[in-house]
C-alpha cells in the first residue's frame, strides 16, 4: 500500500484505548522494543513540533516547558525534550509525579546529565513561551485530584499556548470527559491511531486543533483488533466524495435523478420549510414537491420557482392539519417530515411513518415521535429510516438509553440497533449510527449552531436520497456526504464571514460553492 492511501485509510481509523493497547501489545510481542516504539514516537512528534513552532515564530532564543508524567506519554515527552534540546532548543522539563515507569525514569536521568533544566516547581513554566504537555496519555480513567489538578489548574490559567501529545492530560480517552481537570490545548498530536475522545463533543474545547500522528502501525495488527471493516469510522474527504452521484450519466432526466417530497412548515415557521426546500435543491435532485400550509403556499413558491408547492389544509394555529386527499406518497423515493411542523401534526407523522418509501423524520416530527412509541414507530418499518435529532431530541426518544450511558457513539448506535433506523446525532461532531457501523464527522464549525442549520441538512440529505435510492444502491453512505457536505459549507462560510456571519440562508448559499472548491482539488 502507498503511503498516500495508507493515510487516507488510516485517517478513517478509530479506536478505543483497550483496542490501543491490544494493537501495541501486538507489536511489543512482534519483536518490537518499547523504548525503540518511542524514540520513533518522539522523532515524529519532534518533526512535527518545528513545523508548528515555524508557525508561532518559536525559535531557540524561546523557552519550551515540557510537562512530564510518570508513564509513556511522559517519556515520550523526555525524548522530545532531548531531541529539542539537541537542536538548539532552552527547554525545561517539570515533572510533578514521582515514581515514574522504569524506561521514563532512564530517560528523566539522561535529560539530566545532558544539563537540562529539571524541576518539580511550576513557577519554571511562567516564563515559558510555548508548553509541551506530556503528563498523562491515552487510557486515563481515574479522576485528576490533589496536586496535580492544582498544577493543571495553574497552567491553564496561565494562557500559555500548547501542545498536547495524544490528549490533553485529564481527558477520558472514549467518551472525552473532563476528569476533575483537564489541560486545555491548542493543538493535540494523536499517536498512531485517533481515539474516540476527538470525535464527541464532552471535551473539545481542551482538545483544540487535533492532527494525527501516523506511527506506521502496520494494517495487519490493526485488522487483528478491530476488523477489516471497523464499526467505528471517521467520515474523510475521500469517503463522502466517493458517495455522491456523480458524474450523471449523460442520458439522465429528472425522473432518473428521484423525486423528493418534503413536509414542513406552519405559519409561525414559514422558514424552516424554505430551508429545508434550499438544502434540497443544492443536492440536485430531479424533481421537488414541498407540502405546506395554504397560508404559506406563496412564500414557497417566490423562494422555490422550480419546486411543487402543494397546499395543505391548515388548523386555526396555522399548522398543517392534514394532506390533500389525493396526494399519492408512493410517487417519492424519499420524504422529509418535519422542520417548522409544530406539534399539531401528529396524524401528519403517524401517517408518513407508514409510507412504503424512506423517509427523514427531524425537528417536530421527533417530537411527535417522542410522545408515540419510538422504538416500536421506527422498528415496525421495512423502508429505510433516518431520524436527525440534536441531543436534547435524542434525550426526549430513548430516555432509557441516556439514563445508563454517556458516551455519545454508543448511544447513538444502540438507538440504531433498537430501531433499524440510521441516527444522525446532531453537533459538533455529528454521529451517523446504523446498527452495523457507525460515522463520525470530525470536521464542523461553531457557525452551525444557529436556528434553520438543521433544516438545510434535512433537505440536503433529503435530496440526495432519491437517486441513490433508484439507482438500489444502499443510502448509509450518502447520509454521511450529507452531513460532510453541510459542515463544510458552514466551514467555508465561517471562513469568508467569520463565525458570526453564517445564518441558515447564508448556508444555503455555500453549499455549491464547497462542493465545487473541493471537487477542483481532486480534479
Amino acid at each position: 500500500m502507498n503511503a498516500k492511501i495508507r493515510s487516507k485509510k488510516i485517517q478513517q481509523i478509530v479506536v478505543t484505548a483497550e483496542q490501543m493497547r491490544n494493537i501495541e501489545e501486538r507489536i511489543f510481542s512482534a519483536g518490537i522494543p518499547v523504548a525503540a516504539l518511542m524514540e520513533k514516537v518522539a522523532g515524529k512528534i519532534t518533526h512535527k513540533l518545528q513545523t508548528l513552532f515555524s508557525e508561532k515564530s518559536i525559535t531557540s532564543a524561546d523557552k519550551i516547558g515540557i510537562l512530564v508524567g510518570p508513564g509513556h506519554n511522559g517519556g515520550d515527552g523526555l525524548v522530545v525534550a532531548r531531541e529539542l534540546y539537541f537542536l538548539g532548543y532552552n527547554i525545561v522539563i517539570y515533572s510533578p509525579i514521582s515514581k515514574p515507569k522504569e524506561l521514563t525514569e532512564s530517560h528523566a536521568k539522561y535529560a539530566i546529565s545532558l544539563g537540562i533544566n529539571f524541576s518539580s516547581n511550576i513557577k519554571e513554566l511562567y516564563d515559558c513561551d510555548i508548553l509541551i504537555d506530556g503528563l498523562f496519555g491515552f487510557g486515563l480513567e481515574r479522576e485528576i485530584t490533589g496536586e496535580i489538578a492544582n498544577a493543571i489548574n495553574i497552567i491553564n490559567n496561565l494562557n500559555k499556548f500548547v501542545i498536547s501529545i495524544d490528549l490533553p492530560s485529564g481527558i477520558h480517552t472514549d467518551t472525552g470527559e473532563i476528569l476533575g481537570t483537564a489541560i486545555r490545548a491548542n493543538i493535540t498530536l494523536c499517536l498512531g491511531l485517533w481515539k474516540q475522545a476527538f470525535l464527541q463533543d464532552t471535551g473539545l474545547d481542551y482538545i483544540g486543533r487535533a492532527e494525527l500522528i501516523d506511527l506506521d502501525i502496520p494494517r495487519a495488527d490493526i485488522n487483528a483488533i478491530i476488523g477489516e471493516y471497523p464499526i467505528l469510522n471517521r467520515i474523510t474527504q475521500d469517503t463522502a466524495i466517493n458517495s455522491l452521484p456523480l458524474p450523471r450519466p449523460v442520458n439522465c432526466h429528472k425522473y432518473k435523478n428521484g423525486h423528493l417530497l418534503i413536509i414542513a412548515g406552519s405559519k409561525q415557521y414559514t422558514g424552516a420549510a424554505i430551508l429545508a426546500g434550499l438544502g434540497a435543491r443544492a443536492s440536485g435532485v430531479g424533481m421537488l414537491s414541498i407540502a405546506v400550509p395554504n397560508s404559506i403556499k406563496p412564500w414557497l413558491s417566490l423562494q422555490l420557482p422550480e419546486s411543487l408547492i402543494i397546499g395543505c389544509p391548515e388548523t386555526e394555529n396555522g399548522a398543517i392539519l392534514e394532506l390533500p386527499e389525493d396526494i399519492d406518497l408512493n410517487r417519492y423515493q424519499t420524504i422529509v417530515c418535519g422542520p417548522g411542523l409544530t406539534t399539531e401534526a401528529q396524524a401528519i407523522v403517524e401517517r408518513i411513518l407508514t409510507a412504503n418509501c424512506a423517509i427523514i423524520l427531524d425537528a417536530d416530527a421527533l417530537n411527535i415521535l417522542a410522545k408515540l412509541n419510538p422504538v416500536l414507530a421506527l422498528s415496525s418499518r421495512k423502508f429505510p429510516t433516518i431520524i436527525t435529532p440534536h441531543f436534547g431530541e435524542f434525550k426526549r426518544l430513548f430516555p432509557e438509553l441516556i439514563a445508563l450511558e454517556k458516551n455519545q457513539i454508543i448511544l447513538a448506535k444502540q438507538a440504531a440497533e433498537l430501531t433499524g433506523a440510521i441516527i444522525v446525532l446532531k453537533g459538533a461532531r455529528t454521529c451517523v449510527a446504523t446498527p452495523n457501523q457507525v460515522w463520525i464527522n470530525p470536521d464542523s464549525t461553531p457557525a452551525l449552531g444557529r436556528g434553520g442549520s438543521g433544516d438545510v441538512l434535512t433537505g440536503l440529505l433529503g435530496g440526495l436520497l432519491p437517486p441513490i435510492i433508484l439507482a438500489e444502491k444502499p443510502v448509509e453512505l450518502i447520509v454521511n456526504t450529507a452531513v460532510w457536505w453541510h459542515s463544510q459549507a458552514g466551514i467555508l462560510a465561517a471562513t469568508e464571514r467569520t463565525e458570526l456571519g453564517v445564518d441558515a440562508y447564508t448556508l444555503t448559499q455555500y453549499l455549491i460553492p464547497a462542493l465545487t472548491q473541493f471537487l477542483k482539488t481532486i480534479n
